[in-house]
């Protein structure tokens, strides 16, 4: 049945043929004898097989080569900066674990719309894929935190004569929020030290003209005059030895020191030296210290210019309280701490995170009635960075501040 069934074609041209005869008139026992053989051959007669020579090569179909996509992921999977890769239709078909963990994961396939909706984004993207041409913006992503990104768009292309043409385009995000953080803070830091010297300079040329002009022989006045000069240069050279102070810190914060430092009589040297200062506002500086020795790894003309700063801000700005409490804890299996409390107004929260800014005071005037600089507290930041310290700051408004320097 299945070979009449595969030769029913040749079948059917038979008995057509034989119903032709039939109509012109030849011999119906004839007609009747042809049919017979021509279904005979039909279905008893094999097909000539024609067998390949095993000398002559096989054309087989050539596969088509796989595509190139997995070596570029994982070339890009290495990386430590936030990259994708995407279609011709923008869709998202890579994306590293850097890419993952800045703007979250998404889904493959998916466009690029769907994790990132910068119009200045996706409007560089679709230029770059128009075009085929390398595009680049700045991008600032607000949430989590706020993050500066320089985005590169660019086309990569694979084209050889065994494989097929392929195209990518690859989105990078290289971070640059650290690099504006330091240019703000560089000019923020120029025209602070511009107005810190500016004042005293204005006020120093305005008495010597009034030296020269109207009091020129007001003897009086010209002592007056001499002792608020005196002050205002006296500031200046404070505020540079200051600044000098922060650019050779800033050129070895690098190096740690490695000198061992008893800080038990660092601290009593420093509460004696500062002794006169409190007695003239008022306050008297307790020292709390363990018994024996309780060292730490510093260099000693930095490890007093940190507690001489915050015990002398202690003095001037807790004023209120008449105690400063210095207490140094070396407990068993836990980081050598220095505490200095005051119990003065204290310092309202949204001020605490910024102490440590160069020129940042929570009040510019009292600040200044004190002779403070402004950056005494950013000495001991970088005192204690180079320290490989921690400075701690604990302030509740009508009761006090400690600042805490944990080794």
């Amino acid at each position: 049945m299945a070979r009449i069934r595969r030769e029913r074609p040749v079948l059917l041209a038979a008995i057509l043929s034989a119903l032709a005869a039939l109509a012109a008139g030849m011999n119906k026992w004839v007609v009747l004898v042809l049919l017979l053989v021509m279904i005979f051959t039909a279905l008893f007669n094999e097909a000539p097989v024609i067998k390949a020579d095993p000398a002559l090569p096989v054309e087989i179909e050539p596969e088509l080569p796989p595509s190139r996509l997995p070596e570029v992921s994982a070339t890009l999977a290495g990386l430590d900066i936030p990259v994708m890769v995407l279609s011709d239709d923008a869709s998202v078909l890579f994306q590293n674990r850097a890419a993952e963990k800045a703007f979250g994961e998404v889904a493959l396939g998916a466009h690029i719309s769907a994790r990132l909706r910068s119009p200045g984004v996706l409007d560089m993207v679709r230029e770059t894929i128009a075009t085929n041409a390398p595009n680049q913006i700045e991008h600032a992503e607000r949430l989590p935190s706020e993050r500066v990104y320089i985005v590169r768009s660019a086309p990569v292309e694979f084209a050889a004569e065994d494989r097929p043409r392929e195209r990518y385009f690859i989105l990078s995000f290289r971070d640059i929020s650290e690099v504006r953080r330091i240019d703000r803070m560089r000019s923020d830091f120029v025209a602070n030290a511009s107005h810190e010297l500016r004042t005293p300079l204005a006020s120093l040329r305005g008495f010597i003209e009034t030296i020269q002009g109207p009091a020129k022989n007001d003897l009086k006045a010209q002592a007056r005059f001499l002792n608020i000069m005196l002050d205002q240069t006296t500031r200046m050279s404070r505020l540079v030895d200051d600044l000098l102070s922060l650019s050779r810190l800033e050129l070895k914060s690098h190096i740690a020191p490695d000198e061992k430092i008893d800080l038990v009589p660092l601290l009593g040297h420093v509460r004696d030296a500062l002794v006169p200062l409190a007695r003239d506002v008022g306050v008297d500086i307790n020292l709390h210290l363990p018994e024996g020795k309780v060292e730490v790894l510093g260099d000693r003309d930095e490890l007093v210019q940190v507690f001489e700063n915050l015990m002398e801000n202690a003095c001037k700005y807790g004023q209120e309280g008449e105690i400063v409490d210095v207490w140094l804890k070396n407990g068993t299996g836990q980081p050598v701490e220095v505490s200095i409390v005051d119990k003065g107004p204290g310092i309202p929260a949204e001020h605490v995170p910024r102490l440590t800014e160069r020129f940042y005071r929570v009040s510019i005037e009292d600040s200044r009635s004190k002779k403070g600089t402004g950056l005494g507290l950013a000495i001991v930041k970088h005192i204690l960075t180079r320290h490989r310290a921690r400075l701690i700051v604990k302030s509740e408004v009508g009761k006090g501040t400690e600042f805490t320097v944990r080794f």
